[in-house]
């Protein structure tokens, strides 16, 4: 590919790329309103307030994938209308995450708000204000603008259908064991959408660009890259491969879910049973039972595993499958640190405690 025709690729070449995304956020809007689905406290903010969040996001994507799929069968809509036009639409999903940014900008610095999920938190660093944002959970029409993340994950999942129904024609082994891992990774993230309501995101990270760039456009389009590669790349794997790479998605779901569900369910109640025995508990506010009994940030690396189990199928014949999992290790690894700064700072001799506990930050006895 050269770079003429990669930035010709990147220019929208038609209002179509627009017209796509504007469909796509009404559908979230308005679906996401309607649709019934549970509804979860949020944390307690500072102020003694908490948000509610209706977690109806399996059946709002469920939805959105039918009415897909009834649209293709009608030929109402091409199945590769993203496939085809994928720089063209990266383009203007960048284009629309940076003016939503300065919009929530503007809107944050005139609001008159003291609530914790509305108050203004403004540095004087106008990069930096507009990067991480200043408020932290703005709203728009009643909806909470925040609670958009879970778009980038329906966003992964409908341009691997796209892509799917482009390599349809000559489907490998290798394609199929990608959308299959990465198919059953969304669904069950949107099966447990409860738990997102107790992340770092959604709880202390205000939304500016950071947020907005990496739902919209990080996660959906660099976490496809492994389908993009493998239509212009035929991978043949062996049975062998194969039943490895299912173990290496097997293994790191199961740490990953199963430290998540461990640290949801003891915010829900300090005293459930972790692996069939009452939780040790440091200063009466941090876990040490389970997955997190073994490294601090156990989670990350399931979530490591399971990134690594997505590229595995592309083979070692190039690097660029890997970036994901590669970008992902620094990015935790970054993310561990800063952690451990404001974990520190928060517990407090707790955190000493936990930590001569638990030497070990991601992965037991190596990190």
């Amino acid at each position: 590919m050269d770079l003429e025709f990669l930035l010709h690729s990147l220019i929208p070449s038609s209002w179509t790329s627009a017209i796509i995304l504007v469909v796509f956020f009404i559908y979230l809007a308005i679906a996401g309103s309607i649709l019934p689905g549970k509804v979860v406290p949020g944390v307690i903010l500072q102020d003694g307030s908490r948000l509610h969040y209706r977690c109806n996001g399996m059946l709002l994507l469920l939805l959105l994938v039918s009415l897909l799929g009834f649209g293709a069968k009608m030929n109402l809509l091409s199945p590769t209308v993203i496939s085809d036009r994928g720089l063209e639409l990266l383009s203007a999903t960048f284009i629309f995450s940076f003016l939503v940014t300065f919009f929530l900008y503007a809107a944050g610095c005139n609001s008159s708000s003291q609530s914790s999920s509305l108050k203004v938190h403004i540095t004087g660093n106008l990069i930096s204000d507009w990067w991480f944002g200043i408020q932290l959970n703005p709203q728009f029409a009643g909806i909470d603008l925040k609670f958009f993340i879970r778009a980038g994950m329906m966003g992964w999942l409908i341009i691997n259908l796209s892509i799917l129904a482009k390599s349809f024609q000559m489907l490998s082994c290798s394609m199929i064991l990608y959308q299959l891992f990465c198919a059953l990774y969304i669904l069950d993230y949107f099966y447990h959408e409860e738990y997102m309501t107790s992340t770092w995101d959604i709880i202390a990270e205000r939304l500016g660009f950071m947020l907005v760039f990496g739902d919209l456009v990080w996660i959906p389009f660099t976490f496809s890259i492994q389908g993009w590669w493998l239509l212009g790349n035929k991978v043949e794997i062996t049975t062998a491969a194969t039943i490895a790479n299912c173990f290496v998605f097997l293994i790191g779901y199961m740490v990953f879910r199963g430290a998540n569900k461990q640290k949801h369910m003891f915010k829900k109640n300090p005293k459930a049973h972790i692996w069939g025995r009452p939780p040790k508990v440091i200063g009466g506010k941090l876990l040490a039972s389970g997955y997190w009994g073994t490294a601090r940030h156990c989670n990350y690396l399931g979530d490591l595993l399971l990134a690594l189990s997505f590229s595995l199928p592309c083979g070692i014949s190039s690097p660029i499958p890997y970036f994901y999992p590669i970008y992902l290790l620094i990015l935790l690894i970054w993310r561990e640190r800063r952690d451990e700064a404001r974990c520190a700072q928060k517990y407090k001799e707790i955190w000493a405690d936990y930590c001569r506990l638990v030497p070990w930050r991601i992965v037991p006895y190596l990190y």
